[in-house]
């Protein structure tokens, strides 16, 4: 893994458990031009995964992990985010497997990344 994956996937990881109390245990990401996709695996707390189990509380985990991050960095991303990427981010798509605790997030940046 590149020096440039890991520091993503750690600035990644830092502001999810300071969001939601508990970063992913694993974070796989790649440079694709000009995303970077990251898988993110164990990213549930005890909490919600009790919460999960129901179906209205399943989407009530679905749509927190999705939109709370997606408004996150709709009004700014992470410190130190463009600069360790040397592009300007422009938008994060996200979603989560709330039954797999499996979640995939496309960091979209305005040129392509070295």
């Amino acid at each position: 893994m590149s020096k440039k994956i890991h520091d993503f996937n750690a600035i990644i990881r830092k502001l999810r458990k300071d969001l939601f109390g508990k970063g992913p245990e694993r974070i796989q990401s790649v440079i694709v031009d000009n995303m970077v996709i990251s898988t993110l695996y164990g990213n549930l707390t005890p909490t919600e995964k009790f919460i999960a189990g129901t179906p209205e509380g399943k989407e009530m985990v679905h749509a927190a992990r999705t939109r709370m991050i997606q408004e996150v960095y709709d009004i700014a991303p992470p410190d130190g985010l463009e600069e360790l990427i040397g592009a300007k981010f422009v938008h994060l798509f996200s979603d989560i497997k709330v039954d797999d605790d499996i979640a995939v997030s496309v960091f979209l940046f305005d040129r392509n990344i070295e």
